[in-house]
């Protein structure tokens, strides 16, 4: 069975990003979300996907999108949620990149949150999306205090129905 993670920085108020870019480039945790994604699919929307500076070494890269956009032959374009889940079947571990709708969508698919939980507030025009933190055991596995801002990595996973 696949597990479904999704990853992000995120503010105080689940601030995400603003105009299609990070609010906040912290270099530690750039290499975090490296560390973490990397040989692993990602998934993402055509608005992360147009973000990024390049397509991202030792990942597959895969779109969910209502569209048919004309993208590199190395980029997998998914239609649905149903196809989606089809195509990566057969992974270990596929990786949810963003944006904020792509979120939303597959918060309900997901197992594991994998959250950069950083100490500030900033400006923003998307968010990620409120969850229950009741139907999810958190636990940090690392912190950094003298980061401006300061932030944690928590990992939260689902909580198993009894």
């Amino acid at each position: 069975m696949t597990t479904i993670t999704m990853i992000a920085a995120i503010g105080k108020n689940l601030e995400l990003g603003k105009d299609n870019d990070l609010i906040w480039h912290l270099k530690e945790d750039l290499k975090f979300f490296r560390d973490q994604t990397m040989g692993k699919p990602i998934v993402m929307g055509m608005n992360t996907l147009n973000s990024l500076p390049k397509l991202l070494p030792g990942r597959k890269h895969i779109v969910l999108t209502r569209k048919n956009p004309d993208l590199d032959p190395q980029i997998l374009v998914v239609h649905s949620i149903d196809e989606l889940l089809e195509k990566v079947r057969d992974y270990e571990e596929v990786m949810i990149i963003g944006g904020a709708s792509i979120y939303k969508q597959l918060l309900d698919y997901s197992d594991k949150l994998i959250l950069t939980e950083i100490d500030a507030e900033a400006p923003c025009d998307v968010y990620f999306p409120t969850f229950n933190k009741e139907e999810w055991k958190s636990e940090i596995i690392g912190e950094n205090k003298e980061s401006n801002p300061p932030y944690k990595h928590l990992i939260y996973t689902r909580k198993k129905d009894n």
